[in-house]
């Protein structure tokens, strides 16, 4: 492996390009991912080094066991869109998947697509639909004459353009179903295939802050004339936002105007500009977004200490180099020190008023955050469950203090916007129920036939007061990871998005892999965390005791062990037969239907198993349950994230992010989603690669 990073001259020449990565990552991701978007994280010692103590041999209260049932078969025709490298796939026999389940939706029938090669450029659907693009990176928010031109773009237009690699994304429809809100994330760029080369200092520093201005957040309203149709979107409506990194925000909770929040551009420490490297997010009961800032640590050059350690911040230089445009990113200058602490946090997006400004909630923590989702109990207490997004580290929740109104009224509303800046945080501890001599890192079931246990929920703050010996409550909030070191949470793959059942309460949280399990010297399997070099991740379903989003105690279980049967013996599909399942590799982000089945999007397939990324339904009851059938592949390079399922409408939607990642500006690899020739510009259309978000309707 080499060591090998470009000259600070050279990067003054071609900061943003693609120099010489190949062979300084390593995981599940092309290299540029790797950079871009999480730092390297992989190739660095992850930076949790706690001396935690992993699952314990204990006896405990496991979830009742599911007979092993026999389904269909899930081999797939395949309706491939767009311009395939290679050509298209082969059509195959295959049953019917339905939407079937809890709840009052009617059945969304389709045939399971077969899994699609990782070298193919297009959008793979079921026979019977088809996709559209509804918004692109650089379409016009606000006028027409932002119109999109790859070789002409500036920082000022980009700031009123939809944004880069969307991740979380929601369709909040009226309920006429004639208008609609669409609101996602833009978490980070891929500069080499945005850009033409540099031509001078000047040029060089354009397309930094070009790069500052399509991160962050899009908010556009979308129209249609009858249900069941594709969505269109509205330029110049009245609710169309972009959030970037540079946009006023405020602080609030008990860490709000502490001194670790404050600078010397905001000495108060109650405002912040601007967000970044946000993944994923939920929509609240009351309709506010909730956006997790995740990677943040390699924006910023920082010194070392213990926190900033932690946090995986470095001296070295950032990752986009946006400390030539803006002196906050160098956070070793005297009175930016604490910048890196205003970042971490989840941010409170209201659509329906796009003059407030967002809002960073302190009482949920600061973590490399997934995102957060939010459950209401029986109480009408509301609880946000929340992965922390790096190997070895952690599961938290956050339940309030108050009670959710009911209503959709102004008042309901606004008391209901202040539901996460008052509650108790909480991070998750892991028992398993099998001795510790059957988990033997192969992912081979444990003789009670399942991977379960118990859990407890380890009190951080408790109503605004610190729960930990040696923290005060600022210091819990700020460095959260340390506080949850101390008191001994369980180490996880990769926690990622966290979504509650809305028909059950049941949760369920994505591991999506850890390839430094047991590598190393890193701890070895565990009941949670079964196998060794875990590059396929796997899938953890808990149960609150009583059903209360306030309990403290917890059952959980595995539904899936991920993988491709057919070359891993080792995979698990909560007794389903794995022979009959499309493969699926490192689960992402988590959504349902109406029915309660769970869909699963993922992101890193084409390296694990060699296959498109994608998006799959499991259904969770019955005989079904644990049958894993893949709904659709996004094109060469891509990652499919933020999936919105409504199933009643005909309609999913996902975006398409980092399409063509491992091309340049002069070798495009993709031609996602507009599919004109290599370069050109017409009416709107280019021959090169824009994440995008689409939506898939009946034909």
């Amino acid at each position: 492996m080499t060591d090998t990073m470009p000259s600070r001259a050279e990067r003054g020449r071609r900061p943003l390009l693609n120099l010489l990565m190949s062979g300084r990552t390593h995981g599940k991701r092309s290299p540029v991912t790797c950079m871009y978007k999480c730092d390297n994280a992989c190739f660095h010692p992850a930076p949790n080094t706690s001396d935690n103590g992993y699952f314990r041999d204990i006896a405990g209260a496991a979830l009742s066991r599911r007979a092993v049932l026999a389904g269909g078969a899930a081999a797939a025709a395949a309706v491939v869109i767009g311009q395939a490298v290679g050509g298209g796939s082969t059509a195959q026999a295959a049953t019917t998947a339905q939407v079937l389940g809890r709840g009052n939706g009617a059945a969304f029938g389709f045939t399971p697509i077969a899994p699609v090669p990782a070298d193919v450029d297009a959008v793979t659907v079921p026979e019977g639909f088809v996709w559209t693009p509804i918004i692109r990176w650089g379409d016009p928010l606000f006028d027409a004459a932002d119109a999109f031109d790859p070789n002409a773009q500036t920082a000022a237009k980009q700031e009123r353009q939809f944004g880069y690699n969307n991740d979380y994304l929601d369709i909040i429809a009226e309920p006429n179903g004639k208008r609609a809100v669409l609101a996602a994330n833009n978490e980070y760029v891929n500069a080499g295939i945005m850009f033409p080369p540099a031509a001078s200092e000047e040029e060089r520093l354009e397309q930094l802050r070009i790069s500052k201005a399509a991160h962050g957040f899009s908010i556009v309203e979308l129209e249609r004339r009858h249900r069941g149709e594709p969505w269109n979107y509205l330029v110049g409506a009245p609710k169309n936002r972009r959030i970037t990194a540079d946009t006023d925000m405020v602080f609030d909770g008990p860490a709000a105007g502490s001194d670790l929040l404050k600078t010397v551009e905001h000495p108060d420490g109650m405002t912040v500009n601007g967000t970044f490297a946000n993944c994923a997010g939920g929509t609240t009961p009351w309709g506010t977004i909730v956006s997790g800032e995740e990677n943040f640590n390699g924006y910023f050059r920082a010194n070392s200490t213990p926190e900033n350690d932690r946090y995986g911040l470095s001296e070295g230089d950032s990752r986009y180099g946006w400390d030539a445009v803006d002196p906050r990113f160098d956070a070793r200058q005297a009175g930016y020190e604490n910048e890196p602490n205003r970042f971490g946090w989840i941010v409170e997006i209201d659509p329906e008023n796009p003059d407030e400004a967002p809002v960073k909630h302190t009482a949920l923590g600061r973590m490399k955050h997934e995102g957060a989702n939010i459950h209401v109990g029986p109480s009408r207490h509301v609880a946000a469950y929340m992965g922390d997004d790096e190997r070895f580290d952690y599961l938290y929740k956050f339940v309030s203090t108050n009670a959710m109104k009911p209503g959709k009224g102004w008042k309901a509303r606004a008391h209901n916007k202040t539901l996460l800046s008052e509650g108790s945080l909480y991070v998750a501890k892991f028992e398993g129920d099998s001795p510790v001599s059957e988990i033997t890192g192969t992912g081979a079931l444990p003789s009670d036939g399942l991977f379960d246990g118990t859990g407890e929920w380890l009190p951080l703050m408790v109503d605004g007061e610190s729960a930990v010996e040696g923290f005060t409550t600022e210091e819990v909030l700020v460095h959260t990871r340390l506080a949850a070191d101390a008191v001994g949470a369980t180490k996880m793959d990769r926690c990622e998005d966290v979504e509650p059942n809305p028909h059950t309460g049941r949760v369920y949280v994505a591991c999506t892999n850890n390839s430094a399990r047991g590598v190393d010297g890193n701890e070895g399997a565990t009941e949670a965390n079964p196998r060794n070099t875990n590059r396929d991740g796997h899938v953890i379903e808990i149960t609150e005791a009583g059903g209360d989003v306030r309990s403290t105690t917890f059952g959980w279980s595995i539904v899936i062990l991920a993988g491709d049967p057919a070359t891993n013996p080792r995979t698990y599909f909560a007794g389903f037969p794995a022979d009959k399942v499309s493969p699926i590799s490192c689960p992402d982000n988590l959504a349902f239907d109406s029915a309660g089945n769970l869909w699963i999007s993922t992101d890193g397939q084409p390296s694990s198993i060699g296959y498109n990324d994608g998006l799959f339904l499991v259904p969770l009851e019955g005989a079904e349950r644990g049958h894993v059938q893949q709904f659709l592949a996004v094109p060469r390079d891509a990652e499919t994230c933020g999936p919105v399922i409504h199933d009643r409408d005909g309609s999913v939607f996902v975006a398409v992010q980092h399409p063509g990642e491992d091309g340049t500006w002069g070798a495009q690899n993709s031609l996602f989603p507009d599919y004109v020739a290599e370069g050109s510009l017409d009416g709107g259309a280019w021959g090169g690669p824009r994440p995008s978000v689409i939506q898939v309707t009946r034909a």
